[in-house]
């Protein structure tokens, strides 16, 4: 059956407060923040395009102490800023419930980013990072299922440096995740 997120409408917190409320890393989801800059004048306009949309939700599960949701959330924000769609951020370990619905390859991973219509039925969700980057975690699942292997904390940071590779030095990963979520957003 399908995940309908209708009971989590009004359970969260606006992004502003998120990042208010923020003791793990608020500078640097700043710092990210201040550096987004949009990809082209045509994905501008497409977010803009959407503020007539009154029909879209979007719920975010975030926690400041990791870093993708760090470096991801802020584009997220950004790109959406014009949209005037209801988001709302809700903390991850205050709403496991919902985690739970939205696992990554059977694991908490985050952010995730859902999109519902106003009664709650999910429409499209994105995350925990873009694809290329995430392409590194499927391959380090699928070549390390077992947690307790002694070698599985080494391989682990093997793979989170690769990942920070994946993502490069600059900000070129958000012009990914705008092209991600346009993709998304064109498909409701």
């Amino acid at each position: 059956m399908p995940v309908n997120v209708a009971h989590k409408f009004r359970s969260g917190l606006k992004p502003q407060a998120f990042v208010e409320g923020m003791t793990k890393n608020k500078e640097q989801f700043q710092e990210w923040s201040n550096a987004f800059a949009w990809p082209s004048e045509e994905d501008q306009a497409f977010f803009a395009s959407l503020s007539h949309r009154d029909d879209l939700r979007c719920l975010i599960l975030a926690a400041d102490w990791c870093g993708d949701v760090i470096r991801n959330v802020p584009v997220v924000l950004n790109a959406l800023a014009d949209t005037e769609i209801p988001t709302e951020i809700l903390v991850m370990e205050d709403h496991l419930d919902l985690m739970d619905e939205f696992l990554t390859m059977g694991g908490r991973a985050i952010p995730v980013v859902i999109f519902a219509d106003t009664g709650g039925h999910v429409l499209g969700k994105w995350g925990p990072r873009p694809k290329h980057v995430q392409e590194v975690m499927i391959a380090f699942k699928q070549q390390n299922p077992d947690r307790n292997a002694p070698d599985y904390e080494a391989n682990i940071k093997v793979a989170r440096e690769q990942m920070l590779q994946q993502y490069g030095e600059g900000t070129g990963y958000q012009a990914v995740i705008v092209k991600e979520l346009r993709e998304i957003l064109s498909s409701l």
